[in-house]
């Protein structure tokens, strides 16, 4: 039987097709993109449990060929269009939710006809969006009304992807990542806004200097957590709710993110300073703390990596590829 990451060969859905295909999935990626030489090097070891289907979400002919080829079990959908900036919003908005929504919606046919067990969509802490203010602990359970595209169209594939299953007679499960950051994070036709630890990152291994704020606070979470806590929720023997933040859930001021960098990375130049031109992380996980005691207590899963241990991780895996970017 097979598994489906959509998104493969992106940042998330690379380190989740990566995840499952260690752990005994054969796993089938369906991208808009093929594999490019990064991505297969970061696969190789797990190649043999990987099949690369290049196909869009929203073209029916390759769903039916996905469907025809391949007997599916499962199907995790990470596949999305990163848009976050409101110029990227308003230019490509109809993009936007063609791909966030109706993508969404073919992958759960794609679901009804194989009749699959069980369906993880790929959330964001982004449906949390107006709130986290002053403190604020984020549940699951929190009212949402997500506003930009992005984070709206996302919460409505969580609500489709719920009735899917319970129309359809298939376990599904939407995870809303927190602060994500790590290995194969690159631009990509749908991913053309980095995340600032991808910049700090990248001028530490050029050497650059790295302009720091002085205020705000952040949840980060290494990639490969983010990949097992997927798996996690794939492959749990049963699942008691529908929706489970992923993230360390450890709030991280901006004098604590210098001194990990500083202690992952010691030769890092890193200027402080206050007010506009500072090279601080804009992320769905900026100013707001989502609680993951939900996925530790029903499932049993909790981060490993700390933040000096991922940015350890992540600075050597950027050398070890040579990817400066």
């Amino acid at each position: 039987m097979a598994t489906i990451v959509t998104g493969g060969t992106g940042f998330v859905g690379s380190n989740i097709v990566r995840e499952l295909a260690q752990h005994g999935h054969q796993v089938v990626s369906i991208d808009v993109a093929k594999p490019d030489a990064m991505a297969l090097r970061y696969l190789e070891p797990q190649s043999s449990n990987v099949t690369w289907v290049h196909g869009d979400i929203l073209d029916q002919n390759t769903m039916d060929r996905v469907l025809e080829d391949h007997e599916i079990d499962k199907i995790v959908h990470a596949a999305v269009y990163t848009a976050i900036r409101e110029d990227i919003e308003r230019s490509e908005s109809r993009r936007i939710v063609s791909i966030n929504v109706d993508g969404t919606a073919n992958l759960l046919e794609l679901a009804r006809k194989a009749q699959v067990a069980r369906f993880v969509y790929v959330s964001s802490g982004g449906v949390y969006e107006g709130l986290g203010s002053q403190g604020q602990t984020l549940t699951e359970d929190t009212p949402l009304h997500p506003r930009q595209l992005y984070n709206a169209t996302k919460y409505a594939s969580e609500l489709i992807t719920h009735r899917y299953g319970e129309l359809h007679g298939f376990e599904a499960a939407a995870v809303r990542l927190g602060g994500p950051y790590g290995p194969m994070e690159r631009a990509t036709g749908h991913r053309v806004v980095m995340s600032t630890l991808h910049q700090w990152t990248g001028k530490a291994v050029r050497g650059e200097t790295i302009d720091a704020e002085t205020e705000g606070y952040w949840d980060f979470t290494y990639v490969l957590d983010i990949a097992a806590g997927i798996r996690t929720v794939l492959d749990a023997p049963s699942l008691t709710h529908e929706v489970y933040n992923l993230n360390r859930g450890v709030q991280v001021s901006a004098q604590e993110l210098v001194s990990a960098f500083r202690e992952a990375s010691p030769s890092a130049n890193i200027n402080l300073r206050t007010g506009n031109g500072a090279d601080m992380p804009q992320s769905s996980s900026s100013g707001r703390i989502m609680d993951s005691s939900r996925i530790r207590d029903d499932l049993h899963f909790e981060a490993r990596y700390d933040l000096v241990a991922g940015l350890e991780a992540y600075i050597q895996w950027r050398r070890e590829f040579g990817y400066t970017t």
